[in-house]
């Protein structure tokens, strides 16, 4: 007859192995209508369907430095529970959208026009590259490394990006890792360098003044 601490051990595993899953498909809780509405929202017609925040995008100049617009939960309320968001993603030439996760969804990137190289590394660290052109989609797995490179220093490139939730989430790596107060020997440490070195970079991440 199996003891308690054994039948014990075994309600923990299945406890935790449920648990995992159940993480494993989360994402956007559901709704039980049909749009959600915030609270201080009284008038609902036309214009709560509408984003109009990238309007100021056409015509404008061309930013200097990579530039994301988003129209997310946070920028656009009735997107709450609809499990999809967007972003405009503008690179001058020779910049990057620097390495960094979407923990709450795939990426699904769309090059209206320009050039640019691509990656993301699975979790057996195997890096997948392509150069992408005007008209070509990429899909970037939800919550892996990625990257994108605008590699023609005179051209601007401009993407489209979409996501499988109204809140996908950004982790930067290079700010979460040397703009958020680590300390500067864990970080020398993990990544077999020195202080010097770990602080060379903080200060080149900064927020300007």
């Amino acid at each position: 007859m199996a003891s308690t601490t054994s039948i014990l051990k075994l309600f923990s595993i299945l406890f935790a192995s449920t648990a995992i899953s159940q993480i494993a498909l989360a994402g956007d809780p559901d709704i039980v209508s049909d749009f959600s509405v915030p609270l201080n929202v009284t008038n609902i017609d036309g214009n709560f369907f509408t984003f109009t925040g990238f309007r100021a995008l056409i015509g404008a100049p061309e930013p200097t430095t990579f530039k994301v617009t988003k129209a997310s939960a946070a920028e656009f309320p009735v997107l709450l529970g609809q499990s999809v968001s967007y972003a405009v993603l503008q690179y001058p030439g020779g910049t990057t959208n620097p390495p960094h996760t979407h923990p709450r969804s795939a990426e699904l990137l769309f090059l209206v026009y320009g050039t640019l190289e691509v990656g993301f590394v699975d979790t057996t660290n195997k890096l997948f590259t392509q150069t992408l052109q005007a008209g070509d989609l990429f899909v970037f797995p939800k919550g892996l490394v990625h990257y994108q490179y605008n590699c023609d220093e005179t051209k601007l490139a401009l993407a489209l990006s979409a996501f499988g939730s109204a809140n996908a989430g950004t982790v930067s790596l290079p700010n979460t890792l040397f703009v958020t107060g680590i300390d500067d020997t864990i970080l020398a440490k993990s990544f077999k360098t020195d202080v010097t070195t770990i602080q060379a970079l903080k200060t080149g991440l900064a927020p300007k003044p």
